[in-house]
């Protein structure tokens, strides 16, 4: 039987290793649609286009090693085993789930020594890489570095986080995006007419149920193939001797939309970055939009509170001084009630944020203070300012020449707080931060008057 693997050995553990029709006939449909060339791969023209590096570099089999890192269903897996058939180069597969340290030894070693023998160098692909501890990732960081193995390296984690620096410094990183509808269209259709898809089922689809299966798999292929074949599956015969998939059947076969959200990785980080930024940049829509994402996504309500209260902060500040008490009103609210009802408090202190003025003064100046504390000379503190209120204070000279500010014109007196001149505050002119802007101008006034 020929090998799908051009110039390789064949590899029992690749689901497209075998031809044979009951092989095919018995895997999932995603499995036995799994693209056999660049041509026929869905999306990711962003680096498999004409002309692109990793296109290039697959085409004059010049790869070196990879990690290729995206959500679940993008076409990692495809992308490697797509490059095993183009390689002159032996091929390897391991799983970061089932293979051991025994096992990688075993296939560095036959690696090794085909080098030595052949002259052959080895593709080691490892789906879910970031499932290896760092011990055994630096199992592998000898043989990368030699050249022994080629490595290609699948994760749906960021691999700076989640990959050892060693192996992510040596490897070039590509990332996978979610499928684009119309992709995710266009591979259901070629699903249904194609010989090793379901072409044998006599399907007859609407395009609006394969655009509904494409636009709730959320970028995801395999989740869109795996709903087609349950509908086909599941759907009885018409009279015809057809099978029609309509709007009703696709919206039982793919069910609820499932967010693509992870509690530690990139989808958690960029959903509550692009909440943050949404809710700074004055946009109350796309902030209800994440924030509706994450809550649907089962957030805990609290971690989305404390970004909040922190936004509050840092990015409307003194410009609108009730944002902070309404996020902190709304964190107390989620702890006492929790979902569903949270939504309403958090989404109120959300929006109220959103369409509030914004002035990032307080966070520069406590920032400003703090670099002078640690970077310049500490000050001490006057005497006129220290402590009085114990027997001997006065024998000290603390305390003499305090100035009561009650006592004066205003509630203001000059008077020398810091024994040296500096400015850290800068109110802006937004909201309520003008009229703080006037008042401290009046009071420099004021002083001005009292030291003439």
């Amino acid at each position: 039987m020929a090998d799908l693997f051009s110039g390789t050995q064949k590899n029992e553990s690749d689901p497209d290793s075998s031809t044979e029709p009951e092989a095919r006939s018995t895997a999932p449909l995603a499995a036995r649609m799994r693209p056999t060339c660049l041509d026929d791969y869905a999306g990711q023209r962003h680096i498999l286009a004409p002309g692109m590096l990793l296109r290039r570099s697959i085409e004059a089999d010049r790869i070196q090693s990879l990690i290729f890192y995206g959500p679940p269903g993008t076409g990692k897996t495809s992308l490697a085993q797509i490059i095993a058939r183009q390689t002159s180069c032996h091929f390897e597969r391991l799983s970061g789930v089932e293979s051991n340290v025994a096992d990688m030894r075993r296939v560095l070693s036959g690696a090794g020594n085909r080098l030595r023998n052949t002259g052959r160098t080895t593709i080691l692909f490892i789906d879910e890489i970031h499932r290896f501890n760092k011990s055994q990732q630096d199992v592998l960081l000898p043989d990368v570095e030699s050249g022994v193995i080629r490595l290609i390296g699948a994760t749906t984690h960021n691999p700076f986080f989640f990959v050892n620096s060693p192996l992510v410094s040596r490897s070039q990183l590509f990332e996978l995006k979610p499928l684009e509808t119309q992709d995710l269209f266009e591979l259901l259709k070629r699903a249904i007419s194609a010989p090793r898809g379901l072409s044998h089922l006599k399907i007859k689809a609407d395009d609006d149920a394969l655009k509904h299966l494409a636009t709730v798999a959320d970028g995801d292929a395999r989740k869109a193939l795996n709903s087609l074949e349950i509908a086909a599956l599941t759907t009885a015969y018409s009279a015809d001797g057809s099978i029609h998939i309509g709007m009703t059947v696709a919206e039982e076969c793919i069910q609820k939309k499932a967010i693509v959200y992870d509690g530690d990785g990139d989808a958690h980080f960029d959903t509550i970055s692009a909440f943050i930024k949404s809710m700074r940049g004055s946009d109350p829509d796309a902030t209800l939009y994440w924030l509706a994402k994450m809550i649907i996504a089962g957030e805990d309500p609290r971690y989305i509170t404390r970004r909040i209260m922190v936004h509050a902060a840092e990015d409307v500040g003194l410009a609108d001084p009730m944002a902070l008490v309404l996020a902190v009103s709304a964190h107390q609210a989620a702890e006492l009630i929790g979902w569903p009802e949270a939504r309403i408090p958090i989404a109120e202190a959300a929006i109220y944020i959103a369409t509030a003025w914004k002035s990032n003064s307080v966070i520069k100046a406590i920032d400003a203070a703090l670099e002078d504390v640690k970077n310049g000379r500490t000050l001490a503190v006057p005497d006129h300012l220290k402590d009085a209120h114990y027997a001997g204070a006065k024998t000290l000279g603390h305390g003499q020449g305090y100035k009561y500010a009650h006592d004066h014109k205003d509630g203001v007196v000059a008077q020398d707080f810091l024994g040296a001149t500096r400015r850290f505050y800068e109110p802006g002119d937004r909201g309520t931060e003008h009229k703080i802007r006037e008042r401290l101008a009046y009071w420099r006034e004021v002083i001005a008057r009292q030291t003439t």
